[in-house]
């Protein structure tokens, strides 16, 4: 069988970051598969971090995991949600790793002798992280370039694709550049200037864009869209309106009506028999905008004040939620701020609590707390990850008898280290990727309410973390109603927990959110939402 053509669409974005580069790509990615193309989507990260594993989540929101264990940006997490198929490391590159790989090289004496520069050594590094995916046999790779064009750390990135567009030929890709249309209330009208200086500096970096993709808060005056057809070099076609919506969702339709797909299509010189059918995602978004009832979940963590740090479990809500069409309110709630005092105020009224993941001491009483509140209340609750552990550490502490239980995450010399290191961890000193990452197998108990819940016994899920549930206690967990109901078969390593006289109270190490998509609804989302929904079976 010869090797299909791949066709590349690169994605660079102006006048602002944040303004949807990756929903725009995942959007597209879906409308093109849609059509019956086979596509993934790429994303080039221009900080010099080697990945987001030991990045604040304040920096840069959640690090999203990928089935092979790459730490990775949550736009990852948006190109799996839309197109309902994994990514891989070789979906997320950064310049840390770049210059990684070059340095390694050169120190080998890989370059024989020569001086290493910008051009060519990083940029064909670059060029060929980018051509790595099309080993894969896909028909279109979207490569979204992080950041603003103009930003100095961009600049490597932008001069690959022009070298790329150059070597590639005629249309076997193109540049979609995405910008913001300012809207001035004093004179109440869009301004198109920035755009038309951000489309002149990739002019100025030797790139003309093909299409563009306009933000807005209102709709684009057909004048006005005349005239960045004009200053902006492209065909008025190719100037596609991408308007504030209620809901990322509805942004596929959206671009849709407008012929983004057959846009793309033309310019890449590629033809479809086949009209781009969205019936599953119509259904899904029709189901989670006419929801039939609603339930009130507090999500406790202590990166709530940017809720872009639990970005996989809010929409992970929103796809089981739509399934069961039940409309998930998250009421969103600071661990560190949860006293003894405070704890029934803070959680009165809500259907059920999930206690999110994490890393470090901070906030972790409130979270001991808010499981203990959940267990003797018999509030549902879903412990995720960290969750789990602070579940394993309020059992031991009130039910066992261990005051001063604990992790060793969060007291290295405590009497009853319920939660514990893995051995092979403890001389570990680099923080990054030391960690139990990507797809691991779970063996689930005949009987227990995982197995009921994932109707199987063998499951994969995904995991981030470098600490472990402590079997020493196992014994006395069993014995007094917390059962370890899910076990990883290769080592014995405790990844559920449940307890069977609660109407569900479950922890588990690893992390479900990652694997929900809007076609596939994570099974647990499903079924906690329904309990807290006093539905239980």
């Amino acid at each position: 069988m010869s090797k299909k053509n791949t066709k590349y669409i690169f994605v660079t974005g102006g006048v602002t970051s944040s303004l949807g580069k990756g929903i725009v790509s995942a959007s597209l990615g879906l409308l093109l598969k849609s059509r019956g193309f086979n596509v993934t989507i790429q994303k080039l990260d221009p900080y010099i971090n080697i990945d987001p594993g030991t990045l604040n989540p304040y920096e840069h929101g959640e690090c999203y995991v990928t089935e092979d264990g790459a730490e990775t940006d949550l736009d990852l997490g948006h190109y799996e949600r839309y197109l309902d198929a994994p990514t891989s490391q070789n979906n997320n590159v950064t310049t840390g790793k770049i210059y990684q790989t070059v340095i390694e090289k050169e120190r080998k004496g890989d370059f024989l002798g020569k001086t290493v520069q910008v051009i060519p050594h990083i940029t064909n590094e670059i060029k060929r992280r980018i051509k790595i995916l099309s080993k894969q046999n896909y028909d279109i790779i979207i490569t979204e370039i992080g950041g603003t064009v103009g930003d100095i750390e961009s600049l490597p990135y932008i001069e690959t694709v022009r070298q790329l567009k150059w070597e590639l030929g005629e249309k076997n890709s193109m540049v979609i550049h995405l910008t913001l249309l300012p809207y001035l209330a004093s004179s109440g009208e869009l301004k198109t200037k920035p755009s038309q200086h951000s489309v002149r500096q990739l002019m100025e970096s030797g790139i003309m864009a093909d299409v563009l993709v306009c933000r807005t808060e209102h709709k684009i005056p057909k004048d006005q869209r005349a005239k960045l057809a004009q200053f902006c070099n492209v065909p008025l076609d190719n100037v596609i309106e991408c308007k504030d919506l209620d809901t990322i969702y509805e942004v596929p339709m959206y671009l849709q009506k407008q012929n983004f797909d057959d846009v793309v299509l033309k310019e890449l010189d590629l033809k479809s028999d086949k009209d781009a059918d969205l019936k599953e995602w119509k259904s899904f978004l029709k189901k989670f905008q006419n929801p039939k009832k609603s339930v009130e979940i507090a999500l406790v963590g202590k990166y709530v004040s940017l809720q872009d740090s639990y970005i996989s479990i809010a929409e992970a809500f929103k796809h089981a939620g739509a399934d069961l069409e039940t409309e998930v309110k998250i009421r969103w709630v600071y661990s560190g701020d949860i006293t003894e005092e405070n704890i029934q105020d803070t959680l009165k009224g809500v259907d059920g609590i999930l206690v999110a993941p994490g890393f470090g001491d901070r906030g972790i009483e409130g979270k001991v707390l808010t499981a203990q509140y959940a267990r003797e209340n018999k509030v549902p609750m879903l412990g995720i990850c960290l969750g789990m552990q602070i579940m394993t550490v309020e059992f031991a502490r009130n039910v066992l008898g261990y005051t001063k239980a604990n992790s060793m995450e969060f007291d290295t010399s405590t009497a009853h280290p319920v939660i514990s290191i893995m051995e092979e961890q403890k001389n570990i000193v680099d923080k990054g990727g030391t960690m139990r990452l990507g797809a691991w197998k779970c063996t689930l108990k005949n009987g227990s309410k995982l197995n009921d819940i994932y109707g199987n016994k063998n499951i994969t899920e995904r995991h981030r973390h470098r600490y472990e549930f402590n079997s020493d206690y196992l014994g006395e967990f069993e014995k007094n109603g917390f059962l370890a109901t899910g076990t990883n078969p290769e080592t014995g390593l405790v990844e559920a927990l449940e307890m069977p006289d609660h109407p569900f109270y479950v922890g588990v190490q690893y992390h479900p959110e990652y694997k929900s998509t809007v076609a596939t609804p994570h099974p647990l989302f499903r079924a906690f939402i329904k309990a807290c929904g006093k539905e239980v079976k």
